[in-house]
């Protein structure tokens, strides 16, 4: 299972999180998935899918038997649920933390241990990275541990189910710095995923106010 485009692990990894976050509102609509897809929390990058790729999208998923397609008399479109974590026979711990790989990218254990937390309560840290080391150590792996960057204390990891993934480096083998757009791009992109974070805080803290109101 390692041969999915981002297109398809964006889509499969919002299913599982809505499945998980809000399951009154699951299965969705494909209005709804292309909503989730294209959120500005909790997905790094941000992208801007259409209904059309997302509809081209869902059928080739659709045949490798990953998302099926759910009809009724009381709907008025058709919706779609993900059956991906089924084939994959995943647990639910495992489910959480390769859905945030899938929707945010490389992460360390504590920052899948913060996120990951919306959908499975994990007991410590250990179980986090118990968790991870499952997913690496599977007969086909879903998950890889990459080369600790320099000057960050902690490793990340990515999912396996776009192949391996491409590494950011600071310098490159002949030690030449990397050139002022690569730094600025990746900078952009670090403050993309605070705001996010932020915007995620304030979601929680609207939430929980208005439980006390």
């Amino acid at each position: 299972m390692n041969n999915l485009t981002f297109e398809e692990t964006r889509i499969i990894g919002s299913l599982i999180e809505k499945e998980l976050t809000t399951p009154e509102y699951y299965p969705l609509t494909l209005n709804a998935l292309k909503n989730a897809c294209n959120q500005k929390s909790n997905r790094n990058p941000v992208v801007s899918f259409d209904e059309n790729l997302i509809e081209k999208t869902i059928e080739r998923l659709r045949e490798k038997s990953l998302v099926s397609r759910v009809t009724g008399s009381d709907m008025r479109v058709p919706k779609y649920r993900q059956v991906f974590t089924e084939a994959l026979n995943l647990s639910p711990e495992e489910t959480a933390v390769l859905c945030e790989l899938m929707n945010r990218g490389a992460q360390t254990p504590g920052e899948l241990n913060s996120r990951a937390s919306r959908m499975f309560k994990f007991e410590s840290l250990n179980q986090v990275i118990d968790t991870i080391d499952k997913l690496v150590g599977r007969e086909n792996p879903l998950a890889i541990k990459l080369p600790r960057q320099p000057g960050t204390k902690e490793s990340r990891y990515a999912h396996l189910l776009s192949g391996e993934p491409e590494l950011i480096k600071e310098d490159n083998q002949e030690g030449i710095p990397i050139s002022d757009t690569e730094r600025i791009q990746k900078l952009e992109g670090q403050v993309e995923s605070l705001k996010n974070d932020l915007e995620e805080l304030k979601k929680n803290f609207e939430e929980f106010r208005s439980q006390l109101e």
